[in-house]
């Protein structure tokens, strides 16, 4: 999913510190060698930003100018300081510390607090939703869900711009924020929350930031002490950093100028966060002597997404818009993006599915593709089409890899085994170290087959079929290896949060794909209102919402597809239009000079480059008929509007009493299953349950009335539907559709 974890994860260590320089271009070898004074890079994306600063460390480590002790690298997330420690490690530097500024802030804290305030350290709150519900209750609120989550956000925001309860209500009129209740409210239950923490003697992730930096304030020998532990700094998405991890930086730095800034103001989008371009922007102000290094060689994506990527922010307006980076793709030619108009949200769901599944089906795999939109509540329709398409997913925000239970007991079990050696009868007829661990892992519920469905068991198989595809890399890489040689790697692999690649198609956020790339990229639901986002008023924050789709684009290396729908539900009023951002980048649309881009298309509205749809909306007809023949999606047994994918699968309300004929269901239960072992595919590949309970509550007794049931789409019927068809008849099914699955 990174360019750390697309190719091989074993390259070998440089010999030498001249060594490490290979391979760099004119560009990031400059970055590598520029280890005096103050350093600027403007890295764009899919520039090697990271592989330029982490070749900066292990040069200067390798040539002896820099201690790795007195290093420390800061990022943003877990998952980027975990990929940085890795390639230092590759790269002969292990003994640099690259950790978040909270984990680093935390870190001296921890060590500090007893010398500056006495006793123990206050107990670290994970989560501050439930105190902030109290704190809300006591100020003789209520707060629904959606509401407790937005106050926690501008607490959050409140405190990492450094504004005191007291002051937010004028702050957020300054910002023209939109709070998310009157902001005197808000303040309330702001102070009211910090008066809880203080009670209960808690800490936030926020207040370690802010005691860290109360202390490195009033306690000057305290900073001195730091100080002389890391006297070389380099930050990461500098960008991204908010005005309290400044001040932390300027008190980490003191009076020197040992600093290394990389970030790009056109992917700035966490504002809503604390994050702000202005430290990146006035670098040089505040540093007139910087070197300043700009990377806009392009090594991720082909020259088509990038023409696109440019096109974005070619029309972008602001501070930021005026720093842009053009982009220069390094890549050969690939398909042009497709942009892909479909009728609704359903037929938008099911029509990237079988994208999916034709790409898939041509060689991509599974974890180099990924659906991305704009809030997390779109992701529910993608993954009931891609479960119905037969496709595996994971959801991108789960646990960390090496902290999920599965991956505890496998290093567990592995260990032992290690221990065991000969010794161990599990590995009696294992030959080869890929061989031992699928032997050892089997006792942890590891198979050669993926399960039927998605959920816990299908998590947890990946996790462990992500551990086997490392041994075969490692063993790849170092033939001969044993299994006390790839223990002694997953253990360094753990330190350092450098997991392996889960396979399956990933359903993220756009947000939440920040520093991600896949060979092939699905942006979703782009249209008025979601993208930009509805709440997004000034021309700031539609600014911001431009970034985001930008950041969409430059995830994708080689396949790219764009698509919107006309209403949510099917049958409902075709009223919505794509994102203005797309305006005169997608074929047939206006640029905001009045000047179109290409002919339109004609009737149907869509237009798709190589490897697009055509002007189907996703069924194969044009999406003009669609609307012409499609009804509104009803209960059948109360009447209400259906808008769920479920719901419209089984057309009722969930929770309205079904007529399902259970015996039925129970013989199509069984089919599937016998069904599923002989084709060898998850179950769920043959039909969802969903499905089976729409098929047993409709009893079809034609090939017509099978096919309006949603989820059985022309290729299943063709090839399943005489044998659902008999069963529904009182047949057993078996031999039905043998011939129809001979021809598959």
């Amino acid at each position: 999913m990174t360019s750390a974890t697309h190719s091989t994860l074993f390259p070998r260590v440089p010999d030498t510190a001249d060594a490490v320089l290979d391979g760099l271009d004119p560009e990031q070898r400059e970055v590598a060698t520029a280890l005096r004074g103050p350093v600027c890079v403007l890295a764009g994306a899919g520039t090697g930003k990271t592989r330029a600063i982490t070749h900066r460390i292990a040069y200067g480590v390798r040539a002896g100018i820099l201690q790795p002790s007195s290093v420390l690298a800061v990022t943003f997330t877990n998952r980027a300081a975990g990929e940085m420690r890795g390639r230092l490690r590759q790269l002969g530097a292990g003994g640099v510390q690259a950790r978040t500024f909270h984990s680093a802030a935390l870190r001296q804290l921890q060590y500090f607090w007893p010398k500056a305030v006495g006793g123990e350290l206050p107990r670290l709150l994970e989560r501050k939703v439930q105190l902030v519900a109290e704190a809300a209750a006591r100020c003789g609120l209520r707060l629904d869900r959606n509401e407790l989550r937005d106050v926690t956000g501008e607490i959050e925001w409140a405190k990492l711009t450094q504004t005191v309860p007291a002051d937010y209500p004028a702050v957020v009129v300054k910002a023209q924020r939109d709070a998310p209740r009157d902001p005197a409210e808000v303040a309330k239950v702001y102070e009211t929350y910090e008066e809880l923490k203080r009670e209960r003697t808690v800490i936030d992730f926020e207040d370690v930031l802010l005691l860290t930096v109360g202390i490195l304030q009033d306690r000057h020998d305290i900073a001195d002490h730091v100080r002389r532990q890391y006297q070389h700094f380099v930050v990461d998405e500098y960008q991204d950093v908010s005005p309290l991890q400044q001040r932390l930086l300027d008190l980490w730095l003191g009076d020197r100028d040992s600093l290394c800034v990389v970030g790009d103001a056109g992917q700035t989008i966490y504002s809503f966060a604390g994050a702000t371009p202005d430290h990146l922007l006035n670098f040089r102000t505040r540093h007139p002597g910087a070197t300043v290094v700009k990377l806009v060689r392009d090594y991720r994506s082909t020259p088509q997404v990038v023409h696109l990527a440019n096109g974005l922010l070619a029309q972008a307006t602001g501070r930021a818009a005026e720093h842009r980076l053009d982009l220069v793709s390094q890549r050969e030619s690939g398909p042009e993006p497709a942009f892909v108009e479909y009728a609704d949200e359903p037929a938008e769901a099911e029509g990237t599915a079988r994208r999916i599944r034709d790409l898939i089906a041509a060689g991509v795999p599974a974890g180099e593709i990924a659906v991305l939109y704009r809030i997390n509540a779109q992701s529910e329709v993608y993954e009931q089409a891609l479960a119905d398409a037969g496709v595996p997913y994971q959801l991108r925000g789960a646990e960390r890899f090496f902290e999920r239970a599965e991956v505890r007991e496998a290093g567990v079990a592995l260990r032992g085994a290690a221990r065991a050696g000969g010794n161990d009868p599990l590995l009696d007829h294992a030959e080869g170290l890929p061989a031992e661990v699928r032997a050892v892992l089997s006792t942890k519920g590891w198979r050669s087959e993926p399960p039927a469905g998605s959920g816990a068991v299908r998590d947890r198989w990946e996790s462990l079929a992500a551990l086997v595809r490392l041994a075969e890399d490692f063993e790849r890489a170092k033939p001969g290896a044993t299994l006390s040689d790839l223990v002694a790697e997953l253990d360094e692999r753990a330190a350092a949060q450098h997991a392996p690649t889960v396979q399956g198609v990933t359903l993220a956020s756009l947000h939440s794909a920040k520093g991600l790339e896949w060979d092939a990229v699905f942006l979703v639901g782009l249209t008025e209102g979601m993208m930009p986002i509805t709440y997004a008023k000034t021309e700031e924050q539609i600014e911001e919402e431009r970034r985001l789709l930008y950041v969409g684009v430059t995830r994708a290396r080689f396949h790219l597809a764009l698509s919107w729908s006309l209403s949510r539900s099917p049958g409902g009023r075709p009223g919505r239009r794509p994102t203005r951002f797309l305006n005169g980048l997608r074929p047939g649309s206006t640029a905001p000079g009045g000047r179109s881009t290409v002919a339109d298309s004609g009737g149907a509205g869509v237009w798709s480059g190589a490897g697009g749809s055509g002007s189907d909306g996703g069924d194969g007809r044009p999406i003009a008929a669609r609307r012409r023949t499609r009804g509104s999606a009803r209960c059948r047994v109360c009447g209400r509007t259906l808008t769920d994918a479920g719901e419209m699968k089984l057309m009722r309300c969930d929770d309205c009493p079904s007529d399902m004929d259970e015996a039925l269901y129970e013989r199509l239960h069984a089919w599937r299953a016998a069904r599923a072992r002989e084709i060898g595919q998850p179950a769920y590949c043959v039909f969802t349950d969903r499905t089976l309970t729409a098929i047993a509550e409709a009893v079809p007794g034609t090939e017509g009335e099978l096919a309006g049931i949603s989820g059985v789409g022309a290729r299943k019927l063709g090839r399943f539907g005489a044998a659902v068809l008999d069963i529904c008849a009182g047949g057993d099914g078996y031999g039905a559709d043998s011939e129809a699955a001979d021809e598959m």
